[in-house]
Protein backbone atom coordinates (compact mmCIF):
# COMPACT_ATOMS: atom_id res chain seq x y z
CA UNK A 1 0.00 0.00 0.00
CA UNK A 2 1.38 3.68 -0.60
CA UNK A 3 -0.79 6.28 1.76
CA UNK A 4 -0.25 9.66 2.51
CA UNK A 5 -1.70 9.95 6.13
CA UNK A 6 -3.20 13.33 6.69
CA UNK A 7 -4.50 14.48 10.31
CA UNK A 8 -3.87 17.10 12.89
CA UNK A 9 -1.94 16.67 15.74
CA UNK A 10 -2.75 13.92 17.94
CA UNK A 11 -4.73 12.18 15.28
CA UNK A 12 -3.38 8.81 15.68
CA UNK A 13 -1.18 9.04 12.42
CA UNK A 14 1.67 7.51 13.65
CA UNK A 15 -0.24 4.57 15.64
CA UNK A 16 -2.25 4.04 12.67
CA UNK A 17 0.82 3.97 10.65
CA UNK A 18 2.36 1.15 13.08
CA UNK A 19 -0.54 -0.87 12.50
CA UNK A 20 -0.89 -0.77 9.04
CA UNK A 21 2.73 -1.56 8.78
CA UNK A 22 2.56 -4.88 10.67
CA UNK A 23 -0.28 -5.63 7.28
CA UNK A 24 1.92 -5.93 4.25
CA UNK A 25 5.72 -4.73 4.93
CA UNK A 26 4.84 -1.29 3.60
CA UNK A 27 7.38 1.08 5.70
CA UNK A 28 6.19 4.09 7.19
CA UNK A 29 8.20 6.87 6.37
CA UNK A 30 8.43 10.70 8.82
CA UNK A 31 10.16 14.03 7.37
CA UNK A 32 11.47 14.05 10.88
CA UNK A 33 13.10 10.67 10.53
CA UNK A 34 13.81 11.15 6.92
CA UNK A 35 15.91 13.77 7.91
CA UNK A 36 17.76 12.67 10.65
CA UNK A 37 18.49 9.39 9.67
CA UNK A 38 20.14 11.30 6.52
CA UNK A 39 22.23 13.92 8.76
CA UNK A 40 23.05 10.83 10.75
CA UNK A 41 24.57 8.86 7.28
CA UNK A 42 26.19 12.76 6.31
CA UNK A 43 25.10 12.74 2.99
CA UNK A 44 25.16 15.88 1.20
CA UNK A 45 21.87 16.85 1.54
CA UNK A 46 22.16 15.40 4.95
CA UNK A 47 25.02 17.56 5.99
CA UNK A 48 22.74 20.61 4.30
CA UNK A 49 19.71 19.56 6.12
CA UNK A 50 21.59 19.63 9.43
CA UNK A 51 22.80 23.47 8.97
CA UNK A 52 19.11 24.60 9.20
CA UNK A 53 18.32 22.31 12.15
CA UNK A 54 20.99 23.30 14.25
CA UNK A 55 19.65 26.97 13.34
CA UNK A 56 16.44 26.03 14.39
CA UNK A 57 15.33 27.19 11.05
CA UNK A 58 12.46 24.63 8.82
CA UNK A 59 14.50 22.68 6.41
CA UNK A 60 13.83 24.17 2.70
CA UNK A 61 11.05 22.16 0.47
CA UNK A 62 13.66 21.15 -2.21
CA UNK A 63 16.26 19.75 0.19
CA UNK A 64 13.43 17.48 1.89
CA UNK A 65 12.01 16.89 -1.40
CA UNK A 66 15.63 15.24 -2.74
CA UNK A 67 15.71 13.67 0.64
CA UNK A 68 12.09 12.16 0.20
CA UNK A 69 13.35 11.54 -3.75
CA UNK A 70 16.24 9.55 -2.18
CA UNK A 71 14.16 7.87 1.14
CA UNK A 72 11.46 6.51 -1.83
CA UNK A 73 13.75 4.84 -3.59
CA UNK A 74 15.57 2.71 -1.25
CA UNK A 75 14.31 -1.35 -1.18
CA UNK A 76 12.32 -1.39 1.38
CA UNK A 77 10.13 1.05 0.26
CA UNK A 78 9.08 -1.82 -2.86
CA UNK A 79 6.20 -2.97 -0.29
CA UNK A 80 4.71 -0.01 -0.04
CA UNK A 81 5.14 3.08 1.79
CA UNK A 82 2.78 5.41 4.22
CA UNK A 83 3.98 8.72 4.48
CA UNK A 84 3.38 10.56 8.13
CA UNK A 85 2.98 14.20 8.50
CA UNK A 86 4.07 14.81 4.92
CA UNK A 87 3.29 16.98 2.65
CA UNK A 88 2.48 19.76 5.46
CA UNK A 89 1.52 22.64 2.70
CA UNK A 90 0.01 22.68 -0.99
CA UNK A 91 3.23 23.59 -2.69
CA UNK A 92 4.83 20.20 -1.35
CA UNK A 93 1.86 17.78 -2.33
CA UNK A 94 2.50 19.79 -5.83
CA UNK A 95 5.96 18.91 -6.16
CA UNK A 96 5.63 14.94 -3.65
CA UNK A 97 2.92 14.61 -6.85
CA UNK A 98 5.83 15.47 -9.49
CA UNK A 99 7.55 13.34 -7.84
CA UNK A 100 5.79 10.46 -7.80
CA UNK A 101 5.11 10.82 -11.41
CA UNK A 102 8.94 10.79 -12.11
CA UNK A 103 9.56 7.86 -10.39
CA UNK A 104 6.34 5.62 -11.46
CA UNK A 105 4.91 5.32 -8.37
CA UNK A 106 1.31 5.48 -7.79
CA UNK A 107 -0.44 7.01 -4.72
CA UNK A 108 -4.01 4.51 -3.32
CA UNK A 109 -4.84 7.42 -1.43
CA UNK A 110 -5.04 10.04 1.00
CA UNK A 111 -5.92 9.32 4.29
CA UNK A 112 -7.82 11.95 6.96
CA UNK A 113 -7.90 11.08 10.73
CA UNK A 114 -10.90 13.56 11.64
CA UNK A 115 -10.56 13.39 15.50
CA UNK A 116 -12.51 16.25 17.51
CA UNK A 117 -10.50 19.30 18.83
CA UNK A 118 -11.02 18.23 22.75
CA UNK A 119 -10.10 14.04 21.69
CA UNK A 120 -6.70 15.46 20.56
CA UNK A 121 -6.20 18.34 23.57
CA UNK A 122 -7.50 15.12 26.00
CA UNK A 123 -4.91 13.20 24.09
CA UNK A 124 -2.02 15.18 24.41
CA UNK A 125 -1.95 16.77 27.61
CA UNK A 126 -2.52 13.73 29.34
CA UNK A 127 0.14 11.96 26.82
CA UNK A 128 4.31 11.54 28.44
CA UNK A 129 7.64 10.66 26.85
CA UNK A 130 10.48 9.54 28.06
CA UNK A 131 13.60 11.76 27.76
CA UNK A 132 16.09 8.77 27.24
CA UNK A 133 14.00 6.17 25.12
CA UNK A 134 11.32 7.89 23.56
CA UNK A 135 8.58 5.33 25.46
CA UNK A 136 5.41 7.38 25.02
CA UNK A 137 2.52 6.48 28.24
CA UNK A 138 -0.97 7.70 28.91
CA UNK A 139 -1.63 8.91 32.35
CA UNK A 140 -4.58 8.07 31.94
CA UNK A 141 -5.06 4.94 29.46
CA UNK A 142 -1.55 3.27 29.98
CA UNK A 143 0.71 4.99 32.67
CA UNK A 144 4.09 3.75 33.90
CA UNK A 145 4.19 1.45 36.52
CA UNK A 146 5.80 3.30 38.79
CA UNK A 147 4.98 7.36 38.13
CA UNK A 148 7.45 9.36 36.32
CA UNK A 149 9.86 6.54 35.69
CA UNK A 150 9.78 4.48 32.14
CA UNK A 151 8.81 0.57 32.36
CA UNK A 152 11.12 0.05 29.53
CA UNK A 153 14.78 1.67 30.74
CA UNK A 154 13.81 3.51 33.87
CA UNK A 155 14.34 6.99 32.27
CA UNK A 156 12.33 10.19 33.19
CA UNK A 157 8.65 10.48 32.37
CA UNK A 158 7.70 13.97 31.44
CA UNK A 159 5.07 15.59 29.91
CA UNK A 160 6.78 17.66 26.59
CA UNK A 161 6.92 21.50 26.38
CA UNK A 162 4.80 21.43 23.33
CA UNK A 163 1.91 18.94 24.96
CA UNK A 164 0.76 21.75 27.29
CA UNK A 165 -2.97 22.85 26.79
CA UNK A 166 -1.38 26.52 25.15
CA UNK A 167 0.71 24.65 23.08
CA UNK A 168 -1.50 22.10 21.71
CA UNK A 169 -4.12 24.67 20.85
CA UNK A 170 -1.01 26.42 18.90
CA UNK A 171 -0.29 23.24 16.95
CA UNK A 172 -3.77 23.00 16.14
CA UNK A 173 -4.30 26.39 14.97
CA UNK A 174 -0.78 26.02 12.83
CA UNK A 175 -2.55 22.96 10.75
CA UNK A 176 -5.44 23.98 10.08
CA UNK A 177 -4.07 27.19 8.36
CA UNK A 178 -1.16 25.32 6.89
CA UNK A 179 -2.12 21.53 6.51
CA UNK A 180 -5.84 21.00 6.26
CA UNK A 181 -6.21 22.95 2.89
CA UNK A 182 -4.30 19.11 2.01
CA UNK A 183 -7.62 17.31 2.53
CA UNK A 184 -9.11 19.40 -0.33
CA UNK A 185 -6.06 18.89 -2.73
CA UNK A 186 -6.10 15.29 -2.28
CA UNK A 187 -10.32 15.64 -2.73
CA UNK A 188 -10.08 16.97 -5.73
CA UNK A 189 -7.16 13.96 -7.23
CA UNK A 190 -9.85 11.45 -6.30
CA UNK A 191 -7.47 10.16 -3.33
CA UNK A 192 -9.24 10.90 -0.14
CA UNK A 193 -10.84 8.85 2.16
CA UNK A 194 -12.17 10.62 5.34
CA UNK A 195 -12.31 8.68 8.17
CA UNK A 196 -13.92 9.85 11.32
CA UNK A 197 -13.40 7.67 13.91
CA UNK A 198 -11.32 7.72 17.36
CA UNK A 199 -10.47 4.06 17.38
CA UNK A 200 -7.06 3.58 15.69
CA UNK A 201 -8.60 -0.31 15.02
CA UNK A 202 -11.81 1.47 13.63
CA UNK A 203 -9.75 3.75 10.95
CA UNK A 204 -7.35 0.46 9.86
CA UNK A 205 -10.85 -1.53 9.06
CA UNK A 206 -12.27 1.03 7.43
CA UNK A 207 -8.47 1.63 4.88
CA UNK A 208 -8.44 -2.28 4.61
CA UNK A 209 -11.78 -2.04 3.50
CA UNK A 210 -11.56 0.50 0.49
CA UNK A 211 -8.36 -0.92 -0.37
CA UNK A 212 -9.71 -4.49 -0.64
CA UNK A 213 -12.34 -2.51 -2.76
Amino acid sequence: MKLILLGAPGAGKGTVAKMLTDIDGSVQISTGDILRAAVKEGTELGKQAEAYMKAGDLVPDELIMGIMEQRLQEPDCANGFLLDGFPRTIPQAEQLKALMDKLGIKLDMAVNLEVPREVILDRLTTRRTCTNCGAIYNVKSAPPKVEGVCDKCGGSVVQRDDETEEAISNRLDVYNEKTAPLVEFYRNEGLLLDVNATSSDEVVKTIKARLAG
